[in-house]
């Protein structure tokens, strides 16, 4: 190796000039050197678009299913209570008019009461009653029967009572659906 050589090797590189410039200053710089027709930035500018596109889809989709999750988070819990709620229904239907169980139907009857006002404060609404019409979206025919005044198509017995909570159906309703006899 030459004197020359080693002196080169032993110097430090130049270090690249430092530049001060602002945020706005660097990017009307850069602006300057890039062709704004160009296709690359074209192509780079879609890309941009897209991911925005997709990252508002996306924070809108999260928010509508949080919104879900939050509107029927007591479904579980609800359902579960359901039973008791039968059982109570089926207790005042078998209890009669018996006068020695009078105080205790009465007890039945407003705890089923304050018990089906407290469900309805949570969104839960009772379907099916006689006289409407079938709707197999809120009704599960068990059966159909033939009554001579009633409409085609009407229940005409609530077997086991429907429940819907804020639009959405837990439980359809148990009935039986009028159909006329063909003569």
């Amino acid at each position: 190796m030459s004197k020359t050589e080693k002196n080169e090797a032993q110097e430090p590189e130049a270090e690249a000039p430092k530049v001060d410039l602002s945020e706005e200053e660097l990017q009307a710089l850069c602006k300057a050197h890039v062709c704004t027709k160009c296709a690359v930035m074209a192509e780079a500018e879609d890309i941009k678009l897209r991911a925005l596109a997709d990252n508002e889809n996306f924070k809108r989709r999260i928010q509508r299913e949080t919104e879900e999750v939050r509107r029927y988070s007591t479904e579980s819990v609800l359902s579960d209570l359901l039973p008791v709620l039968d059982n109570l229904t089926l207790a005042l239907e078998h209890a009669g008019d018996n006068p020695a169980c009078k105080n205790l139907v009465m007890g039945v009857e407003m705890t089923r009461k304050i018990f089906l006002d407290t469900l309805k404060r949570h969104g839960l609404e009772c379907v099916g009653a006689c006289g409407e019409t079938f709707d197999p979206a809120k009704h599960e025919a068990i059966g159909t029967v033939c009554e001579a005044g009633q409409e085609e198509d009407c229940v005409t017995k609530v077997t086991q009572s429907g429940y819907v909570l804020k639009g959405r159906v837990i439980r359809p309703a148990k009935v039986l659906v009028n159909k006329k006899t063909e003569a």
